[in-house]
């Protein structure tokens, strides 16, 4: 059987439990299909990023299985997880860029290992990044001279540099201007659109999560209180979710 016979969700949290000093993820089920974007959304400290931490395998579960790309990778070494890592890769919250090269370089560092291209094709391909992220201008400065919105985007870049599948972003818009945040969503729906990049999206902004979504996960004390389309939020009957979306009204 094919393991996309087996596997046919792209991502899956199959009753996945997870402990450290208290629960933080209990009995968590959704799923995310090829090309999809998916939100997963709760107060601070629910799981969420604890979930892509599974998800790019730096976390193991207690018990449950999680299915990346495919393929159930719960139980793969860290050989398999890099394989499983050239899929799918995670744009940090910190941006994780290098501090003593310019954005041009952080982006070419993806790069490197490429034997496919050559120097010129390398160039190219930044180039070309930089333009599809909307950039350009900063190629040469460095991370210290950009602002929290502009390293996200170099981190996305550099991100798609190494061709993934899946792209996870880690509350891409927070500490950023409310214009960088619309720039950022409207960049991940273009990427979704053009590239066909499935992701999940970890975020407290609900503006991003309507614009971007087509899914949400919705976590409440580690577990999974609401999991459909994102339009359906709205309808939930259960209180805490119905509170969260008035204070987000509030604010």
């Amino acid at each position: 059987m094919a393991e996309t016979e087996r596997y046919p969700h792209y991502i899956e949290f199959r009753h996945v439990h997870k402990t450290f000093d208290r629960p933080v993820l209990v009995d968590s089920n959704f799923h995310v299909n090829a090309g999809e974007t998916v939100a997963i959304i709760g107060r601070s400290g629910v799981g969420k990023s604890v979930t892509l931490s599974h998800i790019m395998g730096f976390l193991k579960p207690d018990s449950g299985r999680v299915i990346v790309a495919h393929e159930d990778t719960t139980d793969f070494s860290e050989a398999e997880l890099r394989r499983i890592r050239r899929k799918v890769t995670m744009v940090f919250q910190s941006g994780a860029l290098f501090d003593s090269l310019t954005v041009a370089e952080n982006v070419l560092f993806s790069l490197e290992l490429r034997e496919d291209y050559d120097a010129q094709n390398k160039e190219d391909v930044v180039d070309g990044l930089l333009q599809m992220v909307d950039i350009t201008e900063a190629r040469n400065a460095y991370p210290a001279d950009l602002s929290t919105g502009y390293k996200r985007a170099v981190a996305i870049a550099r991100a798609l540099a190494a061709q993934p599948q899946c792209v996870l972003y880690d509350e891409p818009t927070t500490m950023v201007d409310p214009i960088m945040s619309d720039h950022l969503g409207d960049l991940m729906v273009r990427l979704k659109r053009q590239l066909k990049l499935t992701s999940v999206v970890v975020t407290h902004d609900l503006d991003l999560m309507y614009k971007v979504a087509d899914n949400v996960v919705f976590l409440y004390e580690g577990g999974v209180i609401y999991f459909g389309p994102v339009a359906d939020l709205k309808n939930s009957e259960h209180p805490h979710i119905q509170e969260f979306l008035q204070l987000d009204r509030v604010v």
